[in-house]
């Protein structure tokens, strides 16, 4: 895929929970379009872009802000509900190079790479 077509593709509404994501683990459209492309699934495309995944049974959205910095270890969080499963899937971005994310948000953020992948095909 093109940078101009994942640029597109990604901005759709479907895909506002991943886009986030992915700018703060870089502002480099150009290096998410290259792991996008050659990333297997969500937690390949973390890895592509430097980060690993670290699964934990549930995120406090307040208590993750209140970490916020170094000395808490989390420089974003990024919270996110879907409304079309009412479900919230918030994800931390740590100094440490991981992203924290629950088992249920990792698959959505799975599944919406899957659905990416397709669109791909469709561009």
């Amino acid at each position: 895929m093109s940078l101009r077509q994942f640029e597109t593709v990604v901005s759709r509404e479907r895909f506002k929970g991943l886009k986030p994501i992915l700018d703060r683990l870089t502002s480099d459209s150009e290096g998410q379009c290259q792991a996008f492309n050659s990333a297997t699934g969500y937690e390949d495309l973390l890895r592509r872009l430097g980060y690993r995944l670290a699964l934990t049974k549930q995120i406090h959205v307040q208590d993750a802000f209140s970490r916020m910095g170094r000395m808490g270890g989390i420089r974003a969080v990024l919270p996110y509900h879907d409304t079309s499963t009412q479900s919230s899937l918030p994800t931390l971005v740590n100094f440490d190079g991981t992203v924290s994310a629950t088992p249920k948000s990792a698959a959505f953020f799975d599944e919406l790479v899957s659905q990416l992948k397709a669109e791909e095909q469709t561009a």
